[in-house]
């Protein structure tokens, strides 16, 4: 059994490389890659997705996972080898019902999407747009066929992004979610925040972003910072941490959207180095990976503790907009309540409001009950009815999230999973460090990063989503209550 195993070893290594070589592309596309290279750089990224899948799916990998299962028996459950060969059978037997071509021709549509997307948000054009979105539902449609029918045809999207979890399960958390969160912000406080609008350059922005990351935890040389449109993180190791941020001259969210991607980015640093080059070296799903960034974005990056210690520097930074303001003012300003166009500038309380959003779009697209040439007005008709905003344009509209552009339809509904999680985990750290704020306030934040290392980050994928959360706080089942504890304890420190 040690040949076998040792050979399966050897071929899911060779496809985890394939895939950090189609991340690599992918990241370059969305940072440095000139605007014309779109279409070779999608022709390429299908090629390594179909070659990556074919040798996933090959009838030897089935055969070697079947002759593996009395060894797998015969092992812990947690161990790094029973759960390779459980994960990679899970993973195996779930894209086997794929052709390779489809799943090339759905890498080909999203890369091609994205690079289209970058023209029309920046023209407000969802017209040249709609016929990459088209092509996008199309394929996953074709996607949803390839699986038995399930309780809903979103189920199968789900699954890529938050597997074993329903749509009906989302759903069930979202309608407590909604009506609480519209309460919330309609009984919070008005804030003045004028001041963090105006003259903040971009290149002490990216400065102090850089300061921060630095005392995050990551070890040095393991990481890296660059601008794009549309934040994100990827990673090629956990030595090879790729993170990204959008700086405007004339606010400073970028230093939340780079706290943001600093949590995907210690999520990747923190598993074990047994687990690199195999299915296992990834977070679980979405929705654990989400809490991680907005625990780092904002139960670290908007309290008042953290704030003690960085504001001064700060305000070093940028005294024509901040010398006058104190910590008080800029905290409050900070953790305001209140209804915007923009999801990721969105504040805590709006932000799963833009989530639900747009997971009750994706399922009418993908029911077939929304055109996709509706989808403009259908979207800003829910924004009006959830925020109360209305849209100016598309560009700030429909357009404004690179999601759809990119096939991850799905992948919404996990950033306000992610929210829920991360205040259930939140209240165990609380527990079991009780001397956090005093580590935040002195600027010490590795003692946090240890424990979530510790008690999540390091298992990568060696168990289920509701496994590794239950390991963590010891329970599977998601509870919205503490994140609107949460949020309506803040909300009342505000008032006050």
């Amino acid at each position: 059994m040690d040949a076998a195993f040792r050979e399966l070893q050897e071929r899911l290594a060779e496809i985890a490389d394939l895939g950090r070589a189609a991340g690599v592309l992918g990241w370059d596309q969305r940072t440095m890659m000139p605007s014309r290279g779109g279409e070779a750089r999608a022709e390429a990224l299908a090629t390594v997705s179909r070659i990556a899948h074919e040798r996933f799916v090959s009838p030897d990998v089935g055969r070697l996972l079947e002759r593996l299962r009395p060894f797998e028996e015969s092992l812990d459950y947690d161990s790094d080898e029973a759960s390779l060969i459980r994960v990679a059978r899970r993973d195996w037997e779930k894209d086997r019902r794929v052709p390779a071509e489809l799943q090339a021709e759905l890498t080909r549509a999203g890369s091609r999407g994205q690079t289209a997307w970058i023209v029309a948000r920046a023209a407000g054009d969802f017209g040249s747009f709609l016929p990459y979105l088209k092509a996008n539902l199309e394929l996953k449609r074709r996607y949803i066929e390839c699986f038995e029918p399930a309780e809903a045809p979103y189920d199968v999207l789900l699954d890529d992004f938050e597997p074993g979890m329903k749509t009906a399960e989302v759903r069930e958390v979202f309608a407590v979610l909604r009506p609480a969160l519209t309460e919330i912000v309609a009984s919070a406080p008005a804030i003045d925040a004028s001041f963090l609008q105006g003259d903040f350059p971009v290149e002490r922005q990216e400065a102090f972003a850089r300061e921060i990351v630095g005392r995050l935890g990551f070890e040095d040389d393991s990481w890296r910072l660059d601008p794009t449109h549309h934040p994100f993180c990827v990673s090629f190791g956990n030595r090879d941490v790729r993170l990204t941020s959008r700086y405007r001259g004339d606010d400073l969210e970028s230093l939340w959207s780079t706290l943001h991607e600093s949590g995907h980015g210690l999520y990747a640093h923190g598993i074990a180095a047994s687990l690199q080059r195999s299915p296992l070296g990834h977070a679980p799903s979405l929705g654990l990976n989400e809490s991680q960034s907005r625990t780092w974005e904002n139960l670290v990056g908007r309290s008042l503790p953290f704030w003690r210690c960085f504001y001064p520097r700060l305000r070093e930074l940028f005294p024509g907009q901040l010398g006058a303001v104190e910590l008080d003012a800029f905290w409050r300003a900070i953790n305001r309540a209140e209804p915007g166009l923009i999801r990721v500038d969105a504040d805590e309380t709006t932000y799963s409001l833009h989530i639900i959003l747009r997971f009750e779009l994706e399922q009418e697209l993908v029911a077939g009950t929304l055109a996709p040439e509706d989808l403009p007005e259908a979207w800003n008709e829910r924004m009006r009815e959830f925020l109360g905003v209305e849209v100016p344009g598309d560009a700030d509209g429909v357009l404004q999230d690179v999601h759809w552009s990119a096939g991850g339809i799905g992948y919404f509904p996990t950033y306000a999973l992610g929210n829920v999680i991360s205040l259930q985990i939140w209240e165990h750290v609380r527990r079991e460090l009780p001397d956090l704020d005093a580590q935040l306030e002195a600027g010490e934040l590795r003692g946090l990063g240890e424990w979530l290392r510790e008690r999540i980050y390091r298992h990568g994928r060696k168990f289920t989503p509701k496994e590794t959360l239950e390991r963590a706080i010891g329970t599977q089942e998601l509870d919205p209550q503490p994140y609107l504890a949460y949020l309506r304890a803040k909300t009342e420190s505000l008032r006050g």
